[in-house]
């Protein structure tokens, strides 16, 4: 008889919306976040969906824009420039890959909620941000949060030691997710391996080493197992798992079977309830960062640079 947990987001986010919502009453003004949506895909829409049900719940000012993709720079620059905009999201996918990532750097570090600028992201590679302090990734972020709920991720230790000793699988090694948070956990000491469709790399905090293996044989070492593969039909097999594995799943899709509650311990299904609340607490960090006199100092010298 399996005695895996399954554990849904919305439990595991609800602590963290219920403190946002109390920092958030405390405030003289709202924090206003802005949602630029420049597709018809249907995932972006309920994302879309959520982050404005979960802002609503939380007190969070939302402002969604459906706007036309070769308008949307033109949209970005003007939340930039504006002093009531304090958080700016793009619903990807826009035009693709490569295009979306310049995308990304359009949008000013200081209202980059998703952490996903190019500055944000080389902040994690060269380990120089603090769980605390810095703007990080949402949906790599979420998933810390998701094994610190669990108790995998031990956060009461020193940096570095919070994950040691463990195997970790990530099925995914996009730059805006597999990467950064292969990276993170490696920073805590696990041993990390990205699987992608080509290879299995090794993930250490001095960088990504080819390795020999394929996927059917680190996996069944693997101690946690992260998936976000977007393709529909994929399935980690479950003969594969180790017993006691935790799984989780980042994908739209499901990419585990269906039994694989019979070999973990704990299974976590979807984390977006928990992406876009980590949205929220990198809004209010940004929020709090332009509200302080040298944010706003140096908006005034650009101010005068401009006129």
């Amino acid at each position: 008889m399996s005695t895996c947990k399954t554990i849904l987001a919305s439990e595991i986010a609800r602590p963290f919306r219920q403190y946002l919502k109390q920092r958030i009453e405390n405030y003289k003004s709202k924090p206003t976040l802005v949602g630029l949506l420049a597709n018809q895909d249907p995932a972006s829409k309920k994302y879309a969906e959520w982050t404005a049900r979960t802002c609503q719940e939380t007190g969070v000012q939302f402002k969604l824009m459906q706007v036309d993709k070769h308008d949307l720079e033109h949209e970005i620059v003007k939340a930039n420039l504006s002093k009531d905009v304090h958080g700016v999201m793009i619903y990807y996918p826009v035009f693709g890959y490569p295009v979306d990532a310049s995308i990304r750097n359009k949008v000013s570090y200081f209202k980059d909620v998703e952490g996903l600028s190019q500055r944000a992201i080389q902040n994690i590679y060269e380990n120089k941000r603090h769980y605390d302090k810095n703007i990080v990734p949402c949906t790599p972020l979420a998933i810390i949060k998701t094994l610190e709920h669990i108790g995998e991720f031990k956060s009461h230790l020193e940096f570095g030691q919070r994950l040691k000793d463990k195997t970790v699988t990530i099925m995914n090694r996009s730059d805006v997710v597999g990467k950064p948070l292969a990276t993170l956990l490696a920073y805590e000491g696990a041993v990390v391996y990205s699987v992608d469709a080509n290879d299995v790399q090794l993930f250490t905090p001095t960088g990504m080493k080819g390795t020999p293996f394929r996927q059917e044989q680190i996996i069944p070492q693997s101690d946690i197992v992260i998936t976000g593969v977007p393709f529909r039909h994929y399935r980690v097999p479950t003969a594969l798992l180790k017993p006691g594995v935790i799984a989780i799943n980042f994908s739209e899709y499901a990419n585990f079977e269906s039994n694989v509650t019979s070999k973990a311990s704990y299974f976590v299904p979807a984390v977006g309830k928990v992406t876009v609340t980590m949205l929220k607490r990198n809004l209010l960090r940004l929020y709090d960062y332009q509200q302080g006199k040298q944010y706003q100092q140096e908006q005034q010298q650009k101010e005068m640079i401009n006129r």
